[in-house]
């Protein structure tokens, strides 16, 4: 028995597959580009799901290719943002970060930098900017106005103290963990508002946060017990060896 919402999910994704092999895309056009916003396969999906007359009202109402006042006031506000990022295959990656409020510097209407701390060294979303320098960020303010504002541009990645030679009102942090060991600067493409209507209205309580930590407890440990996977397979693979 299939749960009514797998059911339901299902016939969707089937009617979907009908309509788009019924309605062969349009081969996209230089006008069609320069004219709207988004990509070209987000119009050819509102051409074949009809929701061209919807989108455009959103591009011309909400679409932006700069920061407006309140946007950057809103951005001024944030603790945290949603960063994605793809490499040059476009194989995607999602990720987070966060500081004081308004950690994310509003460098002029069209540009905006955040700090990069000390992570796991991984270097995951730097290294997908350094093959592809497209990256989207998504701030969603979930304790006052219950908000969303995307920030899509190009980053470019600048050491700290190059940054505070040509921003030097960056304030400098004591706390050691968030002393930037460099900044993703990045030029605004797009800035767009993310509806409220699914977004939780969340409360914030006290927690210390170990910033810059390598205590791997206050890191969250092995929450999700890969670790322990790792160790089994690796004595699994010693007993067959």
């Amino acid at each position: 028995m299939i749960p009514r919402s797998a059911a339901t999910l299902r016939d969707n994704i089937v009617q979907y597959r009908v309509v788009w092999h019924a309605v062969p895309p349009m081969e996209p056009t230089t006008s069609d580009h320069d004219d709207r916003p988004g990509s070209t396969g987000e119009h050819t999906l509102q051409r074949i799901l009809g929701t061209e007359g919807r989108a455009d009202r959103f591009y011309r109402d909400q679409v932006r290719d700069r920061l407006n006042d309140r946007m950057v006031d809103f951005i001024g506000r944030q603790e945290m943002v949603f960063i994605s990022t793809a490499d040059s295959r476009g194989e995607c990656d999602a990720s987070f970060r966060a500081g004081p409020p308004g950690f994310v510097a509003v460098i002029d209407e069209c540009t905006v930098a955040y700090p990069e701390y000390r992570g796991n060294g991984v270097m995951a979303s730097l290294g997908n900017m350094a093959e592809n320098a497209h990256i989207g960020l998504l701030f969603v303010d979930f304790l006052r106005d219950v908000i969303g504002l995307h920030v899509n541009g190009t980053a470019r990645v600048r050491p700290d103290a190059e940054m505070r030679g040509s921003c030097p009102w960056l304030e400098y942090d004591d706390v050691p963990g968030r002393r930037p060991e460099m900044w993703v600067v990045v030029t605004v493409e797009e800035a767009y508002i993310h509806c409220s209507k699914h977004i939780p209205r969340l409360a914030k309580v006290p927690r210390g946060r170990a910033w810059g930590t390598d205590d791997v407890k206050r890191k969250g440990g092995d929450f999700f017990g890969t670790a322990s996977e790792s160790g089994l397979l690796r004595r699994w693979r010693r007993a067959r060896a």
